[in-house]
């Protein structure tokens, strides 16, 4: 692929685009830690300083990816929500609503990556305005969340907002620990004891899900009372 000059806003768009797809396919090939520059210029044909023309650095552009899947996973899980029967008891709907939460965060490991690595790689290495722009569109994500998951649980009250908070951080950290190094797999498989030790993603995830949002309808002082 060899770009020509972008002239006109919406080659610009179009040259940004193709940087972020690039930087999104890699990740499906790599941790965070190791997509580059470098590399990331090489896959799309253009100097390292042409890319900077449309990313201040390599953390703006992991913070793009990461506000692209938090709009996907949130749109996925809204439309999911709403398929819930709301005639069902509390305690049903919220089991339901950490087994839409958990599959939809479960199939996004790269999303998941990106939101472990946040405070300490992404928000660093990126101007204040460009903090603020994706502060704003994550909050007015989070805000289309939480008021989907107000409707489903009304009895939630304010907790809709701390559940939707702590699922994303939730999934971000059993990713990262469901994804053992080579050393300690071989640990485990030396020493039979340490298995209890080895998480199973998609069952710890939805059971850690499910019991944040039974703790919240109690704290609440809404238990179910069908």
């Amino acid at each position: 692929m060899v770009f020509q000059r972008a002239r006109s806003a919406e080659q610009r768009e179009m040259r940004r685009r193709a940087i972020l797809d690039a930087a999104a396919a890699m990740l499906d090939q790599m941790p965070v830690a190791d997509l580059t520059l470098n590399e990331l210029s090489r896959r799309v044909c253009l100097a390292k300083s042409n890319v900077l023309r449309y990313f201040e650095s390599r953390e703006e552009i992991l913070l793009e990816l990461l506000d692209r899947g938090l709009r996907e996973c949130v749109s996925e899980v809204s439309a999911e929500v709403s398929g819930i029967d709301p005639r069902l008891p509390a305690a049903e709907r919220g089991a339901r609503l950490a087994a839409v939460l958990a599959r939809a965060l479960g199939d996004r490991p790269v999303l998941c990556d990106l939101i472990a690595a946040q405070p300490g790689v992404l928000e660093r290495n990126v101007s204040p305005e460009v903090i603020v722009r994706y502060k704003r569109s994550g909050y007015d994500n989070l805000v289309i969340l939480v008021d989907r998951v107000r409707e489903l649980l009304p009895e939630l009250g304010e907790g809709a907002w701390m559940v939707c908070t702590m699922s994303a951080i939730l999934a971000a950290a059993l990713s990262a620990h469901s994804r053992p190094s080579p050393s300690v797999l071989a640990a485990y498989q030396s020493d039979p004891t340490l298995a209890a030790l080895r998480l199973d993603r998609p069952t710890t995830l939805e059971n850690a899900l499910a019991t944040l949002v039974s703790g919240a309808l109690a704290g609440a002082g809404n238990p179910d009372r069908s």
